[in-house]
């Protein structure tokens, strides 16, 4: 807790920085001793099934009353019925490897667009007995991806089609009550995008940052602002390292430092930081991690000076933590971004909102993003929901909060690319209002 202390007459404030209770919450993130023995992604399928097929027939008699629940293979042309599956987005447009092969043949390079929905998609709803075509106007295409578990009711046509009449998701996940009250004020500080060694990359704009969070900057008031940040969480894509540096081949001595020059720099930087407050650091894609979700700890050798701090937390991409009894979680943007591809929205505040009414982090994992093959579980599922949701490496700042039907209360915030917009987001734990701040090195008017 902290407390201001007068130095003499005339003389400076002397701030405390405030502390807060943490607790990580990724242990269901992390891989430890599993290795690949060749098993499929079928697996990780059948359990998001047999987990949401439960819950959402349990919320069926209610939704539904006295309507029977059918497989596929039990559908009987013109009865009503209800149907449990996860949903299959058959699109022309999606990549595929042929894709890949046809550019290589190719000598004009092939139409790459950053969303590949079109309007003769159609969805297809599968379970373990079989799968059937949907039809309807009440089921649109571009608002669902595959591997998403909903209810459907309907009726089989003579098509052999079955024309959904209603739809059920699973809906946001229970939350444990909101600690909000008279408390104090207390801030948690997000930041992304960073791209360290980039050509975007401002290390003036960076360090004017960490000297303002760290309480090197402004006067007396921002000062005492900045002993109430209890948290800095940096959400993935710290460094950018050239593509061409890490394709698996030896790399030429002339190239080391262009690769470890961008970690040392970072380096420098955390050190600062984790010296004033505690430190959360994620990977992202660019960084020097395993690809697919969940992304693993970068590894505390790159940081060498920052990770001598008990403050500095190494931790998965998605991230779950307890901050003062405030649910957190969130992800580098990987999941967003990928939904983003494969449905339409008109932000990537709805794309948020989806995935938690669907229950799910990452619906598009295994299909268009990579993850790790579990056999036992999958890990994305979303058994309780967070008071704080939050997405890195976006292209603005954006931030809504999303009351739910049992009175959750959920603060949605995108986080922007730091070294494109120079924004970072501050929350008040204490009331969960947030504010971006903004850093500019441009000196004209």
């Amino acid at each position: 807790m902290a407390e201001d202390a007068e130095m003499g007459d005339g003389a400076a404030m002397l701030f405390h920085r405030k502390q807060s209770i943490y607790r990580s919450l990724d242990e269901r993130y992390e891989i430890h001793g599993e290795r690949y023995r060749g098993q499929q992604y079928s697996q990780i399928y059948f359990m998001r099934l047999h987990h949401m097929r439960n819950l959402l027939r349990s919320l069926v008699p209610k939704w539904k009353p006295n309507m029977p629940v059918n497989t596929v293979l039990g559908l009987e042309e013109g009865k009503e019925c209800i149907l449990v599956g996860t949903l299959y987005k058959h699109m022309k447009l999606k990549p595929s490897i042929l894709d890949e092969y046809s550019k290589e043949r190719s000598a004009l390079p092939l139409a790459k667009p950053h969303n590949f929905i079109h309007h003769d998609d159609h969805l297809i709803l599968e379970d373990e007995s079989g799968r059937v075509k949907l039809s309807g106007s009440v089921l649109a295409p571009a608002a669902f991806v595959t591997g998403v578990v909903v209810a459907l009711h309907g009726k089989e046509t003579s098509d052999g089609d079955f024309c959904v009449q209603d739809v059920l998701e699973a809906g946001l996940p229970p939350q444990i009550e909101l600690p909000i009250g008279p408390g104090e004020d207390k801030y948690v500080v997000f930041v992304s995008g960073l791209s360290v060694g980039s050509s975007e990359f401002n290390p003036l704009q960076f360090q004017l940052l960490v000297d303002h969070i760290t309480g090197h900057l402004g006067d007396e008031n921002e000062q005492s602002i900045a002993s109430e940040i209890v948290r800095l969480l940096i959400a993935g894509n710290s460094v950018q390292i050239s593509q061409g540096l890490v394709n698996g081949q030896n790399i030429a001595p002339k190239d080391h430092s262009k690769i470890t020059e961008p970690l040392k720099e970072l380096d420098i930087m955390l050190t600062q930081l984790v010296a004033a407050m505690p430190v959360d650091i994620m990977p992202g894609s660019n960084d020097p991690a395993n690809f697919s979700l969940p992304q693993q700890p970068l590894h505390r050798c790159l940081f060498s000076g920052a990770s001598a701090y008990n403050t500095f937390v190494s931790s998965t991409n998605p991230h779950q933590f307890e901050l003062d009894n405030v649910q957190f979680l969130g992800t580098s943007g990987q999941n967003i971004d990928d939904l983003n591809k494969y449905s339409d929205a008109k932000d990537k505040l709805e794309f948020m909102e989806r995935t938690l009414r669907w229950r799910h982090l990452a619906p598009t994992a295994p299909n268009t993003l990579g993850c790790y093959p579990y056999t036992d579980k999958d890990p994305f599922l979303l058994e309780s929901c967070p008071h704080v949701y939050f997405v890195g490496n976006q292209d603005k700042y954006e931030t809504r909060l999303l009351e739910g039907p049992e009175k959750q209360l959920v603060r949605l915030i995108c986080i922007p690319k730091f070294s494109e917009t120079g924004v970072a987001v501050m929350l008040n734990l204490r009331n969960l209002e947030c504010h971006a701040l903004t850093f500019s090195t441009n000196l004209e008017c």
